[in-house]
């Protein structure tokens, strides 16, 4: 069974493709004949940058580094990564201890001397366009070639994680990654085809702030959904005033706004921690007395999401996984 996608998904991410203007590199052989290595000219945020045909020596940061690490590329250094590691697997979390870190979790703390030292022959940037500007990208292009692919609205990670690989030349474990995901996303999505359809779905996310008394309602595209939309999940709505990025697939209302923004919800899903345990922001809106009222609430079909902000097919395959579990009181319907 094929996956499959809502209209808004597709448009999220057809959006975030335009906004990247990430895309597949092209060949452009270098001089061969002159003992220069192969080259070829990749598209990135950062405009048209020759690279290494076969990188040997590549630096990650930001979004690059799950993603980079996953695809078993050539890497040497990479940036911290903090947030990504509880849905790491075993094997890639040890990888990702063992690797020198040439960055902190912030753009701005890239140490460019440890970037040097690395001796990298590629440079791959996975943070998003706006915070470019604090990196000097022109001290990094001195050590290598820098290619900037970063994130823009959630559910676009499948396409930047293949830019990522593609520009490390690690498309090969990336595919099989791929495809194990593409074929667990198969198997929930039957196994759940026939509870839903007809449902609408709305979801809570761990971004709301309690200080200002809002909560983040997301929509289709965005990190709590878009992995459960290719197990056939339909989130309705659409945000009232769209941003940029990750706003244009969620948004912030106050608390008073509960009943309007997920009043026609059959199913409500929310954002929990790794553990299972509920974030503040989204733990603030279940002890709202608002909350109790809602439809899907009071039928019961409020189900929480492990992994909603899974970046690559390794850690989608544990989100599917979680949605599975989550999920299963439906089929006892």
């Amino acid at each position: 069974m094929s996956i499959r996608r809502s209209a808004g998904l597709v448009g999220a991410v057809a959006l975030a493709l335009a906004l990247t203007g990430c895309g597949a590199s092209s060949s452009d052989d270098g001089d061969e004949a002159s003992g220069s290595a192969k080259t070829r000219v990749f598209t990135a945020d950062n405009g048209k940058i020759t690279i290494p045909a076969d990188p040997q020596r590549v630096v990650a940061t930001g979004y690059a580094v799950p993603a980079l690490i996953e695809a078993d590329a050539p890497l040497v250094g990479i940036s911290s990564w903090q947030r990504g590691e509880p849905m790491m697997s075993d094997e890639d979390l040890a990888t990702y201890t063992s690797l020198p870190k040439v960055a902190g979790e912030q753009a701005a703390e890239t140490n460019y001397e440890a970037v040097a030292e690395a001796e990298p022959d590629l440079i791959v940037i996975g943070v998003p366009a706006p915070v470019l500007g604090d990196i000097d990208v022109e001290r990094l292009e001195s050590i290598a070639p820098v290619v900037a692919i970063g994130p823009t609205v959630p559910s676009a990670w499948r396409d930047l994680s293949r830019d990522q690989a593609d520009a490390a030349g690690a498309l090969e474990e990336f595919d099989a990654r791929q495809k194990e995901y593409e074929d667990r996303a198969a198997e929930v999505a039957a196994r759940y085809e026939d509870v839903l359809g007809g449902l609408e779905f709305g979801h809570v996310g761990a971004y709301g702030e309690v200080a200002k008394g809002t909560f983040q309602r997301e929509f289709s595209g965005s990190w709590g959904t878009n992995i459960a939309e290719d197990i056939g999940a339909t989130y309705y709505g659409e945000v009232k005033e769209p941003g940029p990025g990750s706003r244009s697939v969620s948004e912030y209302p106050s608390i008073e706004e509960l009943p309007e923004s997920l009043g026609e919800a059959d199913v409500i899903t929310y954002s929990v921690q790794a553990d299972g345990s509920v974030p503040e922001a989204v733990r603030y809106v279940m002890d709202s007395p608002l909350w109790d009222n809602l439809p899907a609430v009071k039928a019961g079909k409020t189900f929480p999401i492990r992994y909603t902000e899974a970046a690559t097919h390794g850690q989608g395959i544990q989100t599917l996984d979680a949605i599975d579990e989550a999920f299963a009181p439906l089929l006892d319907r």
